[in-house]
């Protein structure tokens, strides 16, 4: 399989991984929230325009003006597919490097954390790296003092193998598993 731009699902979860298509993600990048409510309404929300996600939308417009290749593999768009409601986001950090690594992340807007979500996200993200024959190991990178998604990717084999300190989120744990085979 080829890691395509069609949305990404599970089937029967409730939950697909949308592409954030480029001139909306530009256009968050740029802080033109307006812009970017008039190309996409249907998957932006106030949290996914807010403080929170702004740094990560202005990293992915630069990676992806740099790196087009990386499109299909980089942050999405979380909606509850029975209720149309964008939740989050969740994707990789980028293709996978030269050793077959590719780095995972999500976030769930606040008000439907503690839900499932975040772990539907992160078996879809699982999914699709078990269907890439180019990737062999999946990382994920969290705060010491995230202990919920801790406790989560510990459920899935994920490993503690070192630490970095990230200029932006500061300190994170280094978390990794080997991918999964294709189901």
């Amino acid at each position: 399989m080829t890691v395509t731009e069609i949305p990404w699902t599970l089937d029967g979860r409730g939950l697909q991984l949308i592409r954030v298509p480029s001139p909306v993600l530009h256009a968050l990048g740029d802080d033109d929230a307006t812009l970017a409510m008039e190309l996409a309404p249907e998957i932006l929300t106030p949290y996914l325009l807010g403080e929170e996600c702004q740094g990560l939308w202005r990293y992915r417009s630069k990676q992806i003006s740099e790196n087009p290749h990386d499109s299909a593999w980089i942050t999405r768009i979380a909606v509850d597919t029975r209720t149309s409601t964008p939740v989050g986001l969740a994707g990789f950090h980028g293709r996978p490097d030269a050793r077959g690594m590719v780095e995972m992340g999500y976030r769930i807007d606040p008000a439907f954390r503690r839900q499932g979500y975040a772990r539907t996200a992160l078996e879809i993200l699982l999914d699709v790296a078990s269907r890439e024959s180019e990737v062999h190991i999946v990382r994920a990178t969290i705060s010491p003092d995230n202990i919920a998604s801790r406790n989560l990717i510990s459920q899935y084999g994920f490993n503690e193998v070192g630490e970095q300190w990230d200029e932006e989120d500061g300190l994170e744990i280094i978390f990794e598993v080997s991918a999964p085979p294709e189901p």
